[in-house]
């Protein structure tokens, strides 16, 4: 074949080759909880926007927690919605409600619940799907703690992998398959499948470590820490990584530069959660949000207040300064670069990178519903692609992989 003739076939296939899509979560416009969210699908390119229906209208929390090798199935949570939720503060009404999985393909959109056999608690979520995809992770909440299990499919065989007395939250399964990360009581640990082999990987006293995530060639984690006693509303952390085992640690950013727990959204409708770092494809780069030096939320955290919504934030426009950008660190130097700008009053965040280095991230102003966006690795070709359906705000996007 000729140069030419190779080239040609290489741009058909490209051209053939699918536009990359993702999952998102539609806010509902309700605020936290009980406000109808629902799941989303749209293309990097902007089309195909869709809200999926499931037919379950008495469920909410709608989420992809994971996909399938054939790139067209993805396990779902949904939560039933009581009247508790409406009368019963969070830590209450939340631990106890009940959960349902399912596996949903996209291509077909058939709904099958799953894991409904042997269940150990109302309320489990799944962590993580296992290679073989015959069986979960799952955290159960037990007696007020997050508990690791590893179940069947259909929720059979129910194997606690943790301690009773431990709150475990944040695993995540290793490139190849078998280990585990996790946070314990916000201790980083890593173990085998079967629950042996543990190891303590951080676990400062007095702080908060959370998210570990593997690197692409599962060498390292990368996690964030949190100093929770001078900072209760957990606004701010910095990137650390480590050797799986725990041999080796290093703090990549100073100063709490890290924006951890987002806040966004508008008095009637605010939205929160935890803010992730992201690796690069190469493995060589962690993306996360920075925030501006002595920058603040708009939304202020209230110290000694009962917490009844998992929020406990009062809209304060007046307190914001700064804003957050995505920015990427090397795991080798330590330099930082850009990738979205800095500009006073907005706040990126929730930066998920695709195979080819694509990164999805969310935006929102000062009493803005966020809005999810896509830009190139290097920063350029920035586009704004959804803010959910009547502008009520889109979050937390999923490449489907």
């Amino acid at each position: 074949m000729t140069r030419r003739a190779l080239l040609a076939s290489a741009c058909a296939a490209a051209a053939a080759k699918p536009t990359p899509a993702f999952l998102f979560r539609v806010r509902g416009g309700g605020g936290m909880f009980g406000g109808g969210e629902r799941t989303g699908f749209l293309r990097a390119d902007g089309t195909g926007f869709r809200v999926l229906d499931f037919g379950h209208p008495n469920h909410t929390g709608w989420g992809p927690y994971a996909f399938f090798r054939d790139g067209r199935r993805v396990l779902l949570l949904s939560i039933e919605m009581t009247p508790e939720w409406k009368t019963q503060p969070f830590h209450v009404f939340y631990p106890n409600s009940r959960t349902h999985l399912w596996i949903y393909d996209i291509v077909s959109e058939k709904l099958i619940e799953i894991a409904a056999k042997e269940r150990v608690a109302p309320f489990y979520q799944p962590a993580a799907l296992l290679p073989s995809e015959d069986g979960l992770l799952i955290t159960a909440s037990i007696q007020g703690k997050e508990i690791l299990h590893r179940i069947d499919l259909d929720g059979s065989r129910p194997r606690p992998l943790t301690k009773p007395g431990e709150y475990v939250y944040g695993i995540a399964l290793s490139p190849d398959g078998r280990r585990i990360a996790f946070h314990a009581d916000y201790r980083i640990v890593t173990m085998k499948l079967d629950g042996s082999g543990r190891t303590e990987v951080a676990g400062e006293r007095g702080l908060l470590h959370f998210g570990p995530r593997w690197s692409p060639g599962g060498d390292w984690l990368c996690y964030q820490v949190c100093d929770s006693k001078n900072d209760p509303g957990h606004d701010w952390s910095d990137v650390w990584i480590a050797r799986p085992d725990g041999r080796e640690r290093r703090r990549l950013t100073r100063d709490y530069e890290a924006w951890f727990a987002a806040s966004y959204g508008k008095p009637d409708n605010p939205g929160s959660g935890s803010n992730v770092p992201a690796w690069s494809p190469d493995g060589r780069e962690i993306v996360f949000n920075r925030r501006a030096p002595g920058s603040l939320p708009p939304w202020k955290y209230h110290v000694g207040r009962a917490d009844t919504n998992h929020f406990n934030r009062d809209f304060s426009p007046e307190q914001a300064r700064g804003g957050s950008q995505l920015a990427a660190i090397s795991i080798g130097s330590g330099a930082i670069r850009a990738i979205t700008p800095a500009v006073e009053g907005r706040w990126d965040f929730r930066g998920e990178c695709s195979r080819d280095g694509q990164l999805l991230f969310c935006r929102a102003g000062i009493g803005e519903n966020p809005a999810i966006w896509v830009v190139n690795p290097g920063g350029q070709a920035e586009k704004r692609l959804t803010d959910g359906v009547e502008g009520r705000g889109a979050d937390h996007p999923r490449w489907l992989r």
